[in-house]
């Protein structure tokens, strides 16, 4: 598997990642650094401690990760958690945490076998 297949197979844009960053040896490289990032487990944190403050940063760092690492996929969904929690307050974000995750847990789980596939 490449990891332009990763990147169809979960619903992310290769293409944008290709704009943003010169050549496939950097996409792997950063792609697979996402799994280190703890933008998500920061936001589920904040999440269940009810810091509105933390989850909205939280959020917005794994809107900015998934959109410049071409995560569309988990970007979309995190645009619209993100912006809910800009106001600080948890009204209506309790649906738009499952999408978030879902995509994350994808994401994370395409990687991690990629990564098995290229130690």
């Amino acid at each position: 598997m490449t990891i332009q297949q990763v990147y169809e197979a979960i619903g992310a844009n290769y293409q944008d990642a290709v704009e943003r960053l010169p050549g496939e040896a950097f996409i792997t490289r950063f792609a697979l650094k996402f799994l280190d990032d703890n933008s998500f487990s920061n936001l589920k944190k904040a999440l269940d401690e009810g810091n509105a403050e933390d989850a909205f940063r939280a959020a917005h760092t794994l809107k900015g990760v998934s959109q410049n690492l071409g995560f569309e996929n988990l970007y979309a969904p995190a645009v619209i958690l993100t912006e809910a929690l800009r106001g600080r307050t948890f009204d209506g974000v309790a649906e738009l945490v499952p999408p978030v995750e879902d995509e994350y847990r994808k994401t994370v789980a395409a990687l991690n076998a990629f990564k098995a596939e290229h130690p």
